[in-house]
């Protein structure tokens, strides 16, 4: 049975794409588009899927391009603050380098590092890289990492995000088939008023939300 409710904000929305069988849409409330949640894959289907990633924690490529997120923390925070590597997967090289600059970070992913426990605790700052565009439930999870932060703390999210000058049946990031719902600037203004945030920052593929 087909479902076109957003699941971010709960609005019906209008058929965006059908791109091989798939069907998306577009959100007219908070712009984000999201594939049709019959056509998710499986829990067993995605860790499989997820376990096939190339994540190797010294591949300086690898550290270079979750940079932008590593260097904010570095930045931003000292070692003494608490962190959180939330959707960390098979292996996460921005654990890697801030573990190795003596910052505390945990590590959390429902797949391979779950720790229920972990979400019980509060943190200064959460690393998000390349994992928003997986949520099934973005309402619930955004309601989480909200609620894991301390008091001015920042959420760091890497992800791509959608803008009309894309050509969305060109688009490689939507060729992962676990990407399931993508965002526009104009959804992240969506999540910060709605979550109350208190401020957001977008800077390419970095998005900064502070508590």
């Amino acid at each position: 049975m087909q479902n076109s409710i957003c699941p971010l904000c709960q609005t019906e929305s209008s058929l965006f794409q059908n791109y091989k069988f798939r069907l998306y849409y577009e959100c007219p409330n908070c712009k984000g588009i999201f594939m049709d949640s019959s056509q998710y894959m499986s829990f067993d289907n995605e860790k499989k899927h997820y376990s096939h990633h190339n994540n190797d924690v010294n591949d300086k490529g690898y550290q270079n391009f979750v940079s932008p997120i590593t260097s904010s923390i570095l930045k931003d925070y000292t070692p003494k603050d608490k962190g959180l590597d939330f959707g960390a997967g098979t292996g996460s090289a921005i654990s890697k380098v801030l573990t190795d600059n003596q910052y505390q970070i945990s590590q959390y992913d429902p797949y391979f590092h779950n720790h229920p426990n972990l979400l019980e605790n509060q943190y200064n700052y959460i690393a998000c890289c390349e994992v928003v565009e997986h949520f099934h439930h973005p309402d619930k999870e955004f309601e989480l990492l909200k609620k894991l932060l301390f008091p001015d703390g920042k959420l760091y999210i890497m992800t791509h995000l959608y803008d009309s000058a894309i050509d969305f049946e060109n688009w490689y990031y939507k060729n992962d088939t676990t990407h399931v719902f993508m965002y526009q600037k104009e959804t992240m203004q969506y999540i910060k008023s709605t979550f109350g945030f208190t401020d957001v920052l977008i800077e390419n593929r970095l998005i900064v939300f502070t508590k």
